[in-house]
């Protein structure tokens, strides 16, 4: 069956998507299935469930660009050093108008291109928003804090937005990365990555929370398990399996959780 963009925003709106609210989606067009003008029609879709004043919000991420990330050590593995080199000679630096964002997939990647879309600065964990608080959203994320209370999820929790897995499940679901910062002593590591600096190109190092998403799957589902009535919607959008909720709800019940099942996790004193 092929979706269409009408069809795609009747959906939505069924789901709970509000009219003038924020949306953080993160999205599997292939769970969604064929629709009638691609991911743009699921992009327009997307808007027009928003309505006029609503804005989206998408993942624009680069672990390309960094020999710190998960990406990097799976490119190089079993290279010789040499080889590790010219990886990482060939890396280019972020630039936040050209820096491509492969990993997000194609609707953030569209969401991304879109006339209008406004990218937040961050060399590694950009995001990408449309719409009337786009620069609220984007605007002054420190370049040392990847999703914490300098960067566009604290803006979203204020904002109360909503999030979609559109297709996806709770292992994508970055908003509870917001709270691995709001953890009394959060453990924290180094990250690096190649950027701009003066017209050249430079690797920078820099300190932040040490991010895991590993256990993201187990803890969505206690969080779905646990939510009130109504707090996690699920149906159907085009072909996909969604779940819609609010960000603060979830980023408020994985404070709870990450404390008593991270090992070496502490929680309030």
């Amino acid at each position: 069956m092929t979706h269409n963009e009408r069809r795609l925003a009747s959906d939505l709106a069924k789901l709970g998507v509000e009219q003038g609210g924020v949306l953080m989606v993160h999205a599997s067009l292939r769970a969604v299935g064929p629709v009638d003008g691609g991911p743009r029609a699921v992009v327009r879709a997307l808007r027009r469930a928003l309505g006029p004043e609503g804005t989206l919000v998408v993942p624009a991420f680069t672990p390309e660009n960094s020999d710190t990330s998960p990406s990097f050590r799976d490119r190089v593995r079993g290279l010789a050093d040499e080889e590790r080199a010219a990886v990482k000679a060939s890396m280019p630096p972020f630039d936040r108008a050209t820096t491509r964002a492969p990993s997000v997939g194609a609707l953030a990647e569209t969401a991304r291109l879109t006339p209008g879309a406004l990218r937040s600065a961050h060399p590694q964990t950009s995001f990408a928003a449309l719409g009337l608080r786009a620069g609220r959203i984007v605007g002054g994320h420190s370049a040392d804090c990847h999703y914490g209370e300098q960067s566009p999820l604290a803006r979203l929790y204020d904002l109360r937005a909503q999030v979609l897995l559109l297709g996806t499940g709770y292992d994508t679901c970055t908003a509870f990365h917001l709270a691995e910062y709001r953890v009394p002593r959060a453990p924290r590591r180094l990250y690096r990555c190649v950027v701009s600096r003066l017209g050249g190109r430079e690797w920078w190092e820099y300190e932040d929370v040490d991010l895991d998403d590993g256990d993201f799957g187990a803890l969505g589902l206690d969080f779905e398990g646990d939510a009130g009535a109504g707090n996690v919607r699920r149906g159907l959008v085009g072909s996909a399996q969604s779940r819609l909720f609010r960000l603060t709800d979830a980023v408020d019940y994985a404070r709870r959780w990450l404390p008593e099942h991270r090992r070496g996790a502490r929680g309030p004193e």
